[in-house]
């Protein structure tokens, strides 16, 4: 079976833990879209590694990762991580597989990520690692891919115009001084050299596996709320983190799709800017975000957070085609002692419970709240869905009922253990 796994929040959903749960029944998992602006965190034999790039299942032995097209790649963030996973133990030419086709991110793409950002009127929160500057080349058909580091002249050729355009637009337009050339030029010789093993035609790859029957999983980054088409435009990424993204970027056709798994936290986050109608209070704020160590993985930014917004977890389930959910870290809400749900918005006077496609309109929507006691227990023990209390039964059927979508996991810790299926699996 073939599987996507999607956040169905605005990112951050502990999709690097469930990844690493279903790698255990994969045979390759493939990164399909973003950069090193993802974190997924995966606590295994108590050391947490935190992928940026590098697939999150292989921890796991026999398992191959694939970076596939859709991916921007910072070799030296890559590379970084290489020598991470050698730390453990792991020896990534003999289990990763990067796409030749995948667009390479440039010193040049991170200056321009700061200036614009610093030059807005109104922040995005990007973080400045010059993923969105990457994409725009990419898209401006300007871009330069792993396969042209390999060609010394036409990268030598690509990098001398692209210096020259970026330089003109840091000097000009943003009074930055410039970049030079042949640091950048002997850099990324250099990472040439290095990235060759891993580089190959991914697609091709992926196409011969699945002829093989083997099991593919495809790992999305961010969430559904941050893809550029269907989320809070402008606060989004720059690439398609929904399921329709694991076929572009990874080059394989829909029809070998089998299921796509949408992840939820049991309450809601999101880092950065935008809109967050459900947003705690200051003092509830500080309390879930310290028990749920709500940091970015990537750059250590506190997360704001908020009750489950069913409004858009609902959106997501429809845009992705989420058979099934996954539902992570219901424990951070063991003390509550009531529970509310946003089922539905008020809107300039009437209620709606569709997601509005205007960040002006979301910004003035308030969220109707359902209130559902809390249990006030210890989950973290649980083995099985009967070993919840009642009350944590009871909210998991309701978000059930809420999204139209069966829970098919539950994360109750960071711990590879504390995970378990449900029945309906």
């Amino acid at each position: 079976m073939n599987i996507v796994v999607v956040g169905a929040q605005w990112g951050d959903e502990g999709k690097g833990k469930v990844i690493d749960v279903l790698a255990q029944e994969a045979d390759c998992i493939i990164r399909y879209q973003g950069g090193n602006n993802a974190g997924h965190t995966v606590v295994a034999d108590g050391e947490e590694f935190v992928f940026h790039l590098i697939p999150s299942g292989l921890l796991h032995p026999g398992k191959i990762g694939v970076i596939g097209n859709g991916v921007v790649v910072d070799p030296e963030a890559l590379l970084e991580e290489v020598q991470r996973l050698r730390a453990y133990g792991i020896q990534a030419q003999d289990v990763l597989k990067l796409s030749d086709q995948a667009h390479l991110i440039f010193p040049y793409h991170k200056r321009l990520d700061a200036a614009e950002e610093a030059d807005r009127t109104g922040r995005l929160g990007t973080t400045g690692r010059g993923i969105g500057p990457c994409y725009v080349d990419k898209v401006a058909r300007c871009g330069i891919r792993v396969a042209d580091m390999f060609e010394e002249a036409v990268l030598e050729q690509k990098l001398r115009r692209n210096v020259e355009d970026k330089n003109r637009v840091l000097t000009a337009v943003y009074h930055e001084r410039p970049v030079e050339f042949e640091p950048l030029w002997r850099q990324y010789r250099q990472f040439a050299t290095a990235l060759r093993p891993f580089a190959t035609n991914t697609t091709r790859f992926l196409h011969e596996a699945i002829a093989r029957k083997q099991r593919l999983l495809f790992e999305g980054a961010q969430g559904t709320l941050l893809d550029i088409d269907h989320g809070t435009y402008p606060y989004v990424t720059s690439s398609n983190a929904t399921a329709g993204g694991a076929c572009v970027g990874a080059g394989v056709p829909p029809t070998c799709i089998d299921r796509v798994i949408g992840v939820v936290k049991a309450y809601t986050t999101r880092v950065g800017e935008g809109p967050l109608p459900t947003e705690f209070p200051p003092e509830l704020m500080e309390r879930i975000r310290a028990k749920g160590n709500e940091f970015g993985a990537t750059t250590g930014r506190p997360r704001r957070c908020g009750w489950f917004d069913a409004v858009i977890a609902r959106h997501a389930v429809m845009v992705n085609g989420c058979e099934s959910i996954v539902v992570t870290k219901l424990d951070v809400l063991d003390e509550m002692p009531a529970i509310q749900v946003c089922t539905a918005y008020e809107l300039d006077g009437a209620r709606t419970t569709d997601f509005p496609s205007n960040i002006a309109a979301l910004d003035r929507a308030a969220p109707v709240y359902e209130s559902l006691p809390g249990w006030q227990a210890d989950t973290t023990q649980a083995e099985r869905f009967d070993d919840l209390p009642r009350e944590a039964q009871a909210y998991l059927h309701r978000l059930e009922e809420l999204l139209g979508a069966k829970i098919c996991l539950i994360s109750i810790g960071s711990k590879r253990e504390q995970a378990f299926k449900v029945g309906h699996w």
